[in-house]
Protein backbone atom coordinates (compact mmCIF):
# COMPACT_ATOMS: atom_id res chain seq x y z
CA UNK A 1 0.00 0.00 0.00
CA UNK A 2 1.02 3.60 -1.48
CA UNK A 3 0.14 6.32 0.78
CA UNK A 4 1.37 10.02 0.88
CA UNK A 5 1.69 11.99 3.23
CA UNK A 6 1.86 15.71 3.41
CA UNK A 7 3.48 18.07 6.03
CA UNK A 8 2.66 22.05 5.74
CA UNK A 9 4.96 25.27 6.73
CA UNK A 10 5.09 28.68 6.33
CA UNK A 11 7.14 28.77 3.48
CA UNK A 12 7.23 25.22 1.41
CA UNK A 13 5.08 22.01 1.28
CA UNK A 14 7.00 18.95 1.77
CA UNK A 15 5.94 15.67 0.33
CA UNK A 16 6.43 12.32 2.07
CA UNK A 17 6.35 9.35 0.79
CA UNK A 18 5.92 6.50 3.39
CA UNK A 19 5.64 2.59 2.38
CA UNK A 20 3.67 0.09 4.93
CA UNK A 21 5.47 -3.46 4.82
CA UNK A 22 4.55 -5.86 7.13
CA UNK A 23 7.08 -4.69 10.56
CA UNK A 24 8.39 -1.85 8.82
CA UNK A 25 7.43 1.85 7.55
CA UNK A 26 9.32 3.39 4.90
CA UNK A 27 9.15 7.54 5.01
CA UNK A 28 11.42 9.37 3.12
CA UNK A 29 13.96 6.29 1.97
CA UNK A 30 14.62 5.58 5.73
CA UNK A 31 13.44 2.36 7.04
CA UNK A 32 11.77 2.44 10.34
CA UNK A 33 10.85 -0.73 12.31
CA UNK A 34 7.28 -0.81 13.19
CA UNK A 35 5.98 -2.67 16.66
CA UNK A 36 2.46 -3.90 16.58
CA UNK A 37 1.15 -3.89 20.46
CA UNK A 38 -1.58 -6.26 19.45
CA UNK A 39 -5.09 -5.56 20.57
CA UNK A 40 -3.89 -2.76 23.33
CA UNK A 41 -6.81 -0.68 22.56
CA UNK A 42 -8.81 -3.65 23.84
CA UNK A 43 -6.93 -4.91 26.61
CA UNK A 44 -8.23 -3.72 29.64
CA UNK A 45 -12.30 -3.85 28.25
CA UNK A 46 -14.44 -5.15 30.87
CA UNK A 47 -15.64 -9.05 30.57
CA UNK A 48 -12.76 -9.08 27.35
CA UNK A 49 -12.52 -12.69 26.44
CA UNK A 50 -9.42 -13.81 24.93
CA UNK A 51 -8.66 -14.64 21.73
CA UNK A 52 -7.62 -18.29 19.99
CA UNK A 53 -4.02 -17.58 18.91
CA UNK A 54 -2.11 -19.85 15.78
CA UNK A 55 0.71 -20.52 14.24
CA UNK A 56 0.41 -21.12 10.86
CA UNK A 57 3.14 -22.60 8.62
CA UNK A 58 3.93 -20.80 4.98
CA UNK A 59 3.45 -23.77 2.62
CA UNK A 60 1.49 -22.62 -0.03
CA UNK A 61 2.58 -19.50 -2.27
CA UNK A 62 0.47 -16.90 -3.89
CA UNK A 63 -0.78 -17.54 -7.29
CA UNK A 64 -1.87 -14.70 -9.69
CA UNK A 65 -3.72 -15.45 -12.91
CA UNK A 66 -2.51 -13.94 -16.02
CA UNK A 67 -5.68 -14.31 -18.79
CA UNK A 68 -5.88 -14.55 -22.57
CA UNK A 69 -2.67 -14.52 -23.29
CA UNK A 70 -2.02 -14.87 -26.69
CA UNK A 71 0.67 -17.15 -27.85
CA UNK A 72 -0.18 -17.35 -31.75
CA UNK A 73 -1.73 -16.22 -34.33
CA UNK A 74 -2.65 -19.03 -37.04
CA UNK A 75 -5.15 -18.94 -39.87
CA UNK A 76 -8.45 -20.41 -38.94
CA UNK A 77 -12.17 -20.76 -40.42
CA UNK A 78 -11.20 -18.61 -43.66
CA UNK A 79 -9.80 -16.00 -40.95
CA UNK A 80 -5.64 -15.60 -41.32
CA UNK A 81 -4.81 -14.41 -37.78
CA UNK A 82 -7.05 -16.29 -35.20
CA UNK A 83 -5.60 -15.72 -31.83
CA UNK A 84 -4.83 -18.90 -29.61
CA UNK A 85 -4.57 -18.10 -26.13
CA UNK A 86 -3.43 -19.33 -22.50
CA UNK A 87 -3.83 -18.67 -18.71
CA UNK A 88 -1.39 -18.84 -16.75
CA UNK A 89 -0.85 -19.62 -12.97
CA UNK A 90 2.09 -17.92 -11.64
CA UNK A 91 3.12 -18.97 -8.14
CA UNK A 92 5.10 -15.94 -6.71
CA UNK A 93 8.71 -16.33 -6.42
CA UNK A 94 12.27 -14.84 -5.72
CA UNK A 95 13.65 -17.76 -8.29
CA UNK A 96 12.46 -19.09 -11.82
CA UNK A 97 10.21 -21.75 -11.63
CA UNK A 98 9.64 -25.06 -13.62
CA UNK A 99 6.48 -24.83 -16.24
CA UNK A 100 4.09 -26.85 -17.25
CA UNK A 101 1.78 -26.67 -20.13
CA UNK A 102 -2.00 -27.86 -19.62
CA UNK A 103 -3.80 -29.08 -22.73
CA UNK A 104 -7.02 -29.71 -22.06
CA UNK A 105 -9.51 -32.37 -23.57
CA UNK A 106 -12.81 -32.28 -25.94
CA UNK A 107 -13.13 -34.91 -28.05
CA UNK A 108 -11.00 -33.25 -30.68
CA UNK A 109 -13.54 -30.83 -31.43
CA UNK A 110 -13.32 -28.25 -28.44
CA UNK A 111 -10.76 -26.57 -26.58
CA UNK A 112 -11.58 -24.66 -23.31
CA UNK A 113 -8.85 -23.69 -21.46
CA UNK A 114 -10.69 -22.88 -18.25
CA UNK A 115 -10.81 -27.04 -17.81
CA UNK A 116 -8.89 -28.66 -14.94
CA UNK A 117 -8.46 -26.16 -12.58
CA UNK A 118 -8.09 -28.35 -9.45
CA UNK A 119 -5.24 -29.73 -11.03
CA UNK A 120 -3.84 -26.60 -12.26
CA UNK A 121 -4.17 -25.20 -8.90
CA UNK A 122 -2.73 -28.36 -7.21
CA UNK A 123 0.38 -28.02 -9.43
CA UNK A 124 0.71 -24.45 -8.89
CA UNK A 125 0.78 -24.37 -5.50
CA UNK A 126 3.45 -27.24 -5.47
CA UNK A 127 5.58 -24.35 -7.21
CA UNK A 128 4.64 -24.53 -11.05
CA UNK A 129 4.21 -21.78 -13.61
CA UNK A 130 1.25 -23.72 -15.23
CA UNK A 131 0.01 -22.78 -18.47
CA UNK A 132 -3.51 -24.04 -19.60
CA UNK A 133 -3.93 -23.56 -23.62
CA UNK A 134 -6.57 -23.57 -26.04
CA UNK A 135 -5.54 -25.04 -29.48
CA UNK A 136 -7.59 -25.35 -32.90
CA UNK A 137 -9.83 -28.48 -32.77
CA UNK A 138 -11.45 -30.74 -35.48
CA UNK A 139 -13.50 -29.99 -38.36
CA UNK A 140 -11.98 -26.89 -39.46
CA UNK A 141 -8.76 -28.02 -38.47
CA UNK A 142 -6.83 -31.16 -38.61
CA UNK A 143 -3.69 -33.00 -37.43
CA UNK A 144 -1.11 -31.92 -37.53
CA UNK A 145 -2.13 -28.42 -36.73
CA UNK A 146 -3.05 -28.70 -32.99
CA UNK A 147 0.41 -30.59 -32.28
CA UNK A 148 2.03 -27.94 -34.16
CA UNK A 149 -0.51 -25.00 -31.52
CA UNK A 150 0.75 -27.09 -28.64
CA UNK A 151 4.52 -27.24 -29.69
CA UNK A 152 3.76 -23.37 -30.58
CA UNK A 153 2.69 -22.61 -26.91
CA UNK A 154 5.70 -24.41 -25.21
CA UNK A 155 8.17 -22.32 -27.30
CA UNK A 156 6.13 -19.13 -26.51
CA UNK A 157 6.77 -19.39 -23.03
CA UNK A 158 10.40 -20.49 -23.44
CA UNK A 159 11.05 -17.37 -25.48
CA UNK A 160 8.91 -15.53 -22.50
CA UNK A 161 10.55 -16.98 -19.54
CA UNK A 162 12.21 -14.14 -18.24
CA UNK A 163 8.52 -12.43 -18.11
CA UNK A 164 6.80 -15.15 -16.66
CA UNK A 165 9.33 -16.24 -13.89
CA UNK A 166 10.07 -19.49 -15.70
CA UNK A 167 13.36 -21.92 -16.16
CA UNK A 168 13.21 -22.87 -19.62
CA UNK A 169 14.88 -25.92 -19.60
CA UNK A 170 12.34 -27.22 -17.06
CA UNK A 171 9.36 -27.47 -19.07
CA UNK A 172 6.74 -30.66 -18.80
CA UNK A 173 3.02 -31.07 -20.40
CA UNK A 174 0.03 -32.87 -19.21
CA UNK A 175 -2.98 -33.36 -20.40
CA UNK A 176 -6.80 -35.23 -20.36
CA UNK A 177 -8.59 -37.12 -23.31
CA UNK A 178 -7.68 -35.83 -26.81
CA UNK A 179 -4.92 -33.27 -24.34
CA UNK A 180 -3.49 -36.47 -23.21
CA UNK A 181 -2.91 -37.25 -27.04
CA UNK A 182 -1.35 -34.35 -27.82
CA UNK A 183 1.19 -34.23 -24.15
CA UNK A 184 2.03 -37.87 -25.61
CA UNK A 185 2.56 -36.62 -28.84
CA UNK A 186 4.97 -33.55 -27.70
CA UNK A 187 6.95 -36.20 -25.21
CA UNK A 188 7.38 -38.48 -28.10
CA UNK A 189 8.66 -35.89 -30.36
CA UNK A 190 10.62 -33.87 -28.32
CA UNK A 191 14.24 -33.43 -29.50
CA UNK A 192 13.10 -33.04 -32.87
CA UNK A 193 11.60 -29.90 -34.69
CA UNK A 194 9.08 -32.18 -37.19
CA UNK A 195 6.15 -29.98 -36.22
CA UNK A 196 7.21 -26.70 -34.90
CA UNK A 197 5.91 -24.30 -37.19
CA UNK A 198 5.59 -20.56 -36.44
CA UNK A 199 6.86 -18.15 -34.16
CA UNK A 200 10.20 -18.39 -31.31
CA UNK A 201 11.39 -20.87 -33.23
CA UNK A 202 15.17 -19.98 -32.42
CA UNK A 203 14.30 -22.18 -28.75
CA UNK A 204 13.30 -25.44 -29.25
CA UNK A 205 9.87 -27.18 -27.99
CA UNK A 206 11.34 -30.36 -25.70
CA UNK A 207 9.73 -31.24 -22.83
CA UNK A 208 11.31 -32.76 -19.71
CA UNK A 209 8.70 -34.82 -18.88
CA UNK A 210 5.19 -35.82 -19.71
CA UNK A 211 1.71 -37.00 -18.24
CA UNK A 212 -0.62 -38.38 -20.40
CA UNK A 213 -4.23 -38.66 -18.63
CA UNK A 214 -6.98 -41.48 -20.42
CA UNK A 215 -5.34 -40.66 -23.97
CA UNK A 216 -5.36 -41.94 -27.15
CA UNK A 217 -2.43 -43.64 -28.90
CA UNK A 218 -3.74 -45.60 -32.40
CA UNK A 219 -6.58 -43.93 -33.65
CA UNK A 220 -7.52 -46.94 -35.61
CA UNK A 221 -8.12 -48.88 -32.05
CA UNK A 222 -10.03 -46.50 -29.55
CA UNK A 223 -12.83 -48.84 -29.35
CA UNK A 224 -10.92 -52.33 -29.21
CA UNK A 225 -11.86 -52.58 -25.64
CA UNK A 226 -15.75 -52.39 -26.01
CA UNK A 227 -18.26 -54.03 -28.20
CA UNK A 228 -18.99 -54.91 -31.64
CA UNK A 229 -21.21 -52.42 -31.89
CA UNK A 230 -18.91 -49.26 -30.45
CA UNK A 231 -15.93 -50.51 -32.84
CA UNK A 232 -17.95 -50.32 -35.47
CA UNK A 233 -18.90 -46.82 -34.71
CA UNK A 234 -15.28 -45.42 -34.46
CA UNK A 235 -14.91 -46.71 -38.50
CA UNK A 236 -17.99 -44.11 -39.12
CA UNK A 237 -16.78 -40.65 -40.78
CA UNK A 238 -18.40 -38.68 -39.00
CA UNK A 239 -16.20 -40.41 -35.88
CA UNK A 240 -13.79 -37.37 -34.26
CA UNK A 241 -10.98 -39.23 -34.94
CA UNK A 242 -11.40 -39.49 -38.34
CA UNK A 243 -12.24 -36.00 -38.65
CA UNK A 244 -9.64 -34.91 -36.66
CA UNK A 245 -7.01 -36.93 -39.30
CA UNK A 246 -9.20 -36.79 -42.47
CA UNK A 247 -10.76 -33.24 -41.89
CA UNK A 248 -14.23 -32.74 -43.62
CA UNK A 249 -14.76 -33.00 -46.99
CA UNK A 250 -16.72 -29.68 -46.70
CA UNK A 251 -13.83 -27.97 -45.39
CA UNK A 252 -11.65 -30.27 -48.19
CA UNK A 253 -10.82 -32.84 -46.11
CA UNK A 254 -10.69 -36.55 -47.15
CA UNK A 255 -13.91 -38.52 -46.96
CA UNK A 256 -14.40 -41.63 -44.99
CA UNK A 257 -13.51 -43.23 -41.48
CA UNK A 258 -9.97 -43.49 -39.73
CA UNK A 259 -9.16 -46.99 -41.25
CA UNK A 260 -10.05 -45.05 -45.32
CA UNK A 261 -6.61 -43.29 -44.16
CA UNK A 262 -3.81 -45.44 -42.42
CA UNK A 263 -1.29 -43.74 -43.85
CA UNK A 264 -2.28 -40.48 -41.92
CA UNK A 265 -3.79 -42.15 -38.81
CA UNK A 266 -0.31 -43.71 -38.24
CA UNK A 267 1.33 -40.24 -38.83
CA UNK A 268 -1.27 -38.49 -35.99
CA UNK A 269 0.20 -42.26 -33.63
CA UNK A 270 2.62 -40.90 -30.85
CA UNK A 271 4.03 -44.21 -30.96
CA UNK A 272 5.22 -43.94 -34.60
CA UNK A 273 7.92 -41.45 -33.29
CA UNK A 274 9.35 -42.64 -29.82
CA UNK A 275 13.03 -42.39 -29.78
CA UNK A 276 15.55 -42.28 -27.84
CA UNK A 277 15.04 -38.50 -27.23
CA UNK A 278 11.68 -38.93 -26.38
CA UNK A 279 10.37 -37.60 -22.95
CA UNK A 280 9.78 -39.49 -19.78
CA UNK A 281 6.02 -40.02 -19.15
CA UNK A 282 3.18 -41.16 -16.83
CA UNK A 283 0.18 -42.66 -17.83
CA UNK A 284 -2.74 -43.11 -16.38
CA UNK A 285 -6.31 -44.76 -17.60
CA UNK A 286 -9.25 -45.47 -15.11
CA UNK A 287 -10.69 -48.95 -15.32
CA UNK A 288 -14.27 -47.84 -15.74
CA UNK A 289 -13.39 -45.63 -18.87
CA UNK A 290 -16.25 -46.33 -21.68
CA UNK A 291 -15.03 -42.98 -23.65
CA UNK A 292 -11.29 -44.10 -24.49
CA UNK A 293 -10.67 -47.95 -24.18
CA UNK A 294 -7.53 -48.19 -21.14
CA UNK A 295 -6.06 -50.44 -23.60
CA UNK A 296 -4.76 -47.11 -25.69
CA UNK A 297 -2.60 -46.07 -23.02
CA UNK A 298 -1.45 -49.28 -22.75
CA UNK A 299 -0.04 -49.87 -26.31
CA UNK A 300 1.50 -46.64 -25.80
CA UNK A 301 3.23 -47.90 -22.38
CA UNK A 302 4.46 -50.82 -23.65
CA UNK A 303 6.17 -49.46 -27.12
CA UNK A 304 7.95 -46.96 -24.72
CA UNK A 305 9.04 -49.71 -22.68
CA UNK A 306 10.45 -51.51 -25.84
CA UNK A 307 12.69 -48.63 -26.37
CA UNK A 308 13.54 -48.31 -22.77
CA UNK A 309 11.96 -44.86 -22.37
CA UNK A 310 11.29 -44.05 -18.36
CA UNK A 311 7.63 -44.68 -18.21
CA UNK A 312 5.06 -45.99 -15.36
CA UNK A 313 1.44 -46.45 -16.21
CA UNK A 314 -1.13 -46.36 -13.20
CA UNK A 315 -4.89 -48.13 -13.70
CA UNK A 316 -7.10 -46.02 -11.17
CA UNK A 317 -9.83 -48.28 -10.19
CA UNK A 318 -13.67 -47.68 -10.61
CA UNK A 319 -12.58 -44.19 -12.63
CA UNK A 320 -14.10 -43.04 -15.33
CA UNK A 321 -13.16 -40.80 -18.77
CA UNK A 322 -12.77 -37.64 -16.19
CA UNK A 323 -14.82 -36.80 -13.12
CA UNK A 324 -14.10 -36.83 -9.78
CA UNK A 325 -11.56 -39.78 -9.46
CA UNK A 326 -8.88 -37.45 -11.43
CA UNK A 327 -9.03 -34.76 -8.93
CA UNK A 328 -8.67 -37.10 -5.23
CA UNK A 329 -5.59 -36.08 -3.67
CA UNK A 330 -3.53 -39.26 -4.14
CA UNK A 331 -3.96 -38.93 -8.37
CA UNK A 332 -2.79 -35.37 -7.89
CA UNK A 333 0.01 -35.71 -5.73
CA UNK A 334 1.16 -39.30 -8.08
CA UNK A 335 1.26 -36.35 -11.00
CA UNK A 336 3.34 -34.10 -9.22
CA UNK A 337 5.81 -36.75 -7.53
CA UNK A 338 6.21 -37.49 -11.09
CA UNK A 339 7.35 -33.72 -12.72
CA UNK A 340 8.85 -33.44 -9.52
CA UNK A 341 11.19 -36.03 -9.98
CA UNK A 342 12.29 -34.82 -13.52
CA UNK A 343 11.94 -31.00 -13.51
CA UNK A 344 12.94 -30.52 -9.83
CA UNK A 345 15.33 -33.61 -8.97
Amino acid sequence: MLIKLFSHSQKSKKQVIALALPGLVWIGGNAMAMNVNVDSATKDMPGKVESTKISVPLKTPVINQISDVVYEQVPMRGYPNVAMKMDILQPKSEKKLPAIVYVTGGGFINANKDNGIQLRMHLAEAGYVVASIQYRVAPTARFPEPLEDVKSSIRYLKAHADQFGIDPERVGIIGGSAGGYLSAMAATTSGTTTFDKGDNLQTGSDVKAAVDLYGLSDLTRIGDDYSDVVKKSHQSAGATEALWVNGSAVFGGKDGGILANPEGAKKANPITYISQTSAPMLLMHGTNDTIVSPSQTDLLFQALQKHNIPSKRYLVEGAAHGGIYWNQEEVLQIITDFFDSYLKG
